[in-house]
Order: C-alpha cells, then sequence, then structure tokens
C-alpha cells in the first residue's frame, strides 16, 4: 500500500515536472518573441542623463534645384552657415555683397552626417526624428531618406536616435491613428530603426524603445483626442508581440495639467498621459525673456508639473527653447497678421541659457532641446549666420555677433551639467578662447 501511494504521488510529481518544464519553455519561447523585431540592446537604455533635440529634416530642393527662388517663397527666419555643408543649392536670394545665398538639402545623405557629425563634435547626445502624419500615410515616402540617413549617421557618430510621431496634418474625420501602426511595422521592418546596421543607437527607456507621439490635447488641432484611436495605437506599441515592447513618451500642451491656456479642457488628456511612461510639454512661445520674472513662472510650472507626474508615476522632460521667430512664415501663413522679426529675442544665448539652467535646478533628469534645425520659427540650434540674404521685405534672425556654433556648444554645456561633469552655473557660460 506504501509503494503504490508512494509510486501514484511520483507519478503525480513527475507529471507537474512535466508540466513546469513546458511551462517553463514556452514562456522562454514567448519572451524570444515578445519583440524580435527589436534589438536587444542598445548603447541609449535610457533617457536619463540625455539632452535631445528635435529634428525636421524637411529642407528639400525643388527639382529644377533653385531653393526660395525670390522673397515671396521664403518662409525661414534663420539662415544656415552652409560654409561646411559639402552640397548646397543656388537660391534666388543675395547677400549684401552682391553674392548668391545657398542652402542645404535635407535628404543628401551629407547633410545629414554632417549635422551628426556636429552633434557628437559638440557633446550634444541625439535627436528625436520627427514623422508628421501626413509622411506616414501609406502613399507618401517623403522623408524615408532622411531618417535612413540619419539612423545610419547616428550609428556612425554613437548617437542617440529616436521616433517622435507628429499628429499634424490628421485630419478630423475618416482617419485616426491605425495607419501609425502600419508606418512603425514599416519602420521596424524596412528602414530597421529599432535593429541599425552597426551600433545599436535607437533611444530606449525603462529598457525598451522610446516612441513618442506628439500633438496629443491641443485645441487648435482639427481632430478630437478621444476618436482618433491613440488608446489602441499606444496598447499596440506596449503590447504587439512583435512590434511592441516599447515605452512611449507624449508630447503635450504646457497647461496639461491645468487642462486650460493653450490645452483641449478635457480630462481624457489625463487618462491618456496615464498610459505613457513620460511627457514632454511643448513650452515654445510660452515664455519670454521680455517680462519680468518670466523664468520664476517657467519654474514654478516644471515643479508643479513634476509633482504631479511623481504622484502618477510618469517621468518628466521639459522643453528648452532659444528663442522665436516668424516673420517670413506669417507673411505667408498670416497675410493680414504678419508677426514680428524675433518675437522671443534670443539674447546671445541668455534667454536659452536661463531655461536650461532653472530647469536643471528644479531636479530634472532629461531635456528636450526645440529644435535642432527648425529655421522657420527662428527656434534651430545648429549653425546659423549673421550674414543671411537682404530683401524689402525679408528680415532675418542673426547671432547677435556670436558664433555661428554658440548654440552647439551651450547645448553641449548642458549635457555636461546634467550628467554631473560640470557644475550647474546661472549665468551664461562664457566659452574659453
Amino acid at each position: 500500500m506504501i509503494y503504490s501511494v508512494t509510486k501514484k504521488y511520483c507519478s503525480l510529481k513527475t507529471c507537474r515536472i512535466r508540466i513546469s518544464i513546458f511551462l517553463l519553455f514556452n514562456g522562454f519561447v514567448l519572451s524570444l518573441s515578445a519583440s524580435p523585431k527589436h534589438a536587444a540592446d542598445t548603447n541609449y537604455p535610457s533617457y536619463h542623463g540625455l539632452v535631445m533635440a528635435g529634428y525636421q529634416g524637411w529642407f528639400h530642393k525643388p527639382e529644377k534645384g533653385m531653393m526660395y527662388p525670390d522673397e515671396k517663397n521664403v518662409r525661414i527666419d534663420m539662415w544656415p552657415d552652409v560654409s561646411e555643408y559639402p552640397e548646397t543649392y543656388p537660391t534666388g536670394l543675395k547677400h549684401a555683397d552682391g553674392s548668391t545665398a545657398r542652402f542645404f538639402c535635407s535628404s543628401d545623405e551629407s547633410t545629414v552626417d554632417l549635422h551628426f557629425r556636429w552633434m557628437k563634435e559638440y557633446g550634444i547626445d541625439g535627436v528625436f526624428m520627427q514623422r508628421f502624419f501626413n509622411a506616414a500615410r501609406k502613399d507618401n515616402t517623403k522623408g524615408n531618406a532622411v531618417i535612413s540617413h540619419a539612423f545610419k549617421a547616428a550609428s556612425k557618430y554613437n548617437r542617440a536616435i529616436g521616433i517622435m510621431y507628429d499628429l499634424s496634418g490628421l485630419k478630423a474625420h475618416g482617419e485616426d491613428c491605425s495607419s501609425l501602426i502600419e508606418d512603425w511595422k514599416f519602420l521596424v521592418d524596412s528602414l530597421k530603426v529599432t535593429n541599425q546596421d552597426g551600433a545599436h543607437t535607437y533611444i530606449f527607456h525603462n529598457g525598451k524603445p522610446l516612441v513618442t507621439i506628439w500633438g496629443v490635447g491641443f485645441p487648435d488641432r482639427p481632430y478630437d483626442i478621444r476618436d482618433i484611436g491613440l488608446k489602441r495605437f499606444i496598447d499596440f506599441l506596449c503590447n504587439d508581440p512583435e512590434y511592441g515592447g516599447c515605452s512611449i513618451m507624449l508630447g503635450v500642451p504646457t497647461y496639461w495639467r491645468e487642462l486650460g491656456a493653450d490645452c483641449v479642457h478635457d480630462p481624457y488628456l489625463h487618462e491618456i498621459i496615464r498610459e505613457a511612461d513620460l511627457i514632454m510639454p511643448w513650452m515654445v512661445q510660452r515664455f519670454t525673456p521680455l517680462l519680468h520674472n518670466d523664468m520664476d513662472r517657467y519654474r514654478d510650472v516644471i515643479l508643479r508639473d513634476m509633482s504631479w507626474c511623481k504622484e502618477n508615476g510618469i517621468e518628466y522632460v521639459p522643453c528648452v527653447t532659444p528663442g522665436f521667430s516668424w516673420h517670413n512664415l506669417s507673411r505667408y501663413a498670416f497675410p493680414d497678421d504678419v508677426k514680428p522679426s524675433g518675437s522671443i529675442p534670443r539674447q546671445g544665448g541668455r534667454f536659452y541659457w536661463q531655461q536650461i539652467s532653472t530647469a536643471i535646478n528644479c531636479g530634472v533628469r532629461m531635456l528636450y532641446i526645440a529644435m535642432f534645425d527648425e529655421v522657420n520659427e527662428g527656434t534651430a540650434i545648429f549653425k546659423c549666420t549673421d550674414n543671411p540674404p537682404v530683401g524689402k521685405n525679408i528680415q532675418f534672425v542673426g547671432m547677435d555677433n556670436m558664433p555661428s556654433d554658440h548654440y552647439l556648444w551651450l547645448t553641449g554645456e548642458a549635457s555636461l551639467i546634467l550628467k554631473g561633469k560640470k557644475s550647474l552655473t546661472f549665468t551664461l557660460s562664457k566659452r574659453p578662447h
């Protein structure tokens, strides 16, 4: 009797062991297949300690090769310093000395390579590539060349890189974020964004590839955040067994927490935010050096935002910008309301450094710079010139007699401070000679 019971027990035990082995094996297989499309490793496993910038990459030469043939076509407020570009193209504009003004093309591989080389030279950690909703449509491949070149250059120069979906262009009716699901599959499968050749530098956070969705909660957009499949897209990015396993960062309005001012008055936004890992409030045009103690207001917004995020288990990324200007763009977009040039002045980098030092002093662990190459709104940090084209109606923001690389250098200084390699200073850093 004892023998039979023991035998029965052993048989049962053996069965349980086999079941356990089976489950463990299958769990292992499932874990292997959880995100087989993404690289298992990256040189940038976390956003912590990084200074990242937005990268537009949308300056493309026309088929005939003439960029900005006349003043009517100028929609940018800063002019790049093109002295280092291997390839440039003529414009119909002239410098003060009568020479032809030239411009680069974003889709040239040499252009993208130069930009990423600058990032490495000045210690800027990397960029988020803007992926606009229009570019994500199946019938639109515009911008794919820029992304391909960027990921190649990021690997070459060991710079962090990520995809930022910008919902600009999404219609009010007839479409939603489902097309972004297919686009993410395309980027992962065809462009290998999360598993690039060479060094893997796609930015991760919490050990997972970071995908940003920008344009959530702005009242001037035609779409309703309740009706565009945001949760479905986020769920796909987080949980899909092949293309998921991602972290999420949302680009939201400055006053997202209060649901006021520049933000939709819909508490559903907070519900969406709680689905994310990080948020990045858009602060361009929200603060200015022309108002007394505006940096105190900037500080208070950051501290209160960080407190809300801590209570809700979300991390916070402040937005920093060197200035703002859209005089030339407004001539085209708002002919009845043309904006002044340099409406938010740079002050030779002083305004930029005030934001950087204020944010870091608040205890932030990451920074988002708006933008690397955005000359349309005068927010660019890459090399620009004090010698732009001249004309009757066009005006450009200059560098305030600072070197063309002034903002690249300041951004690199911010990166060193954020990493604890230099002490924080509240006065504008002085460049050693």
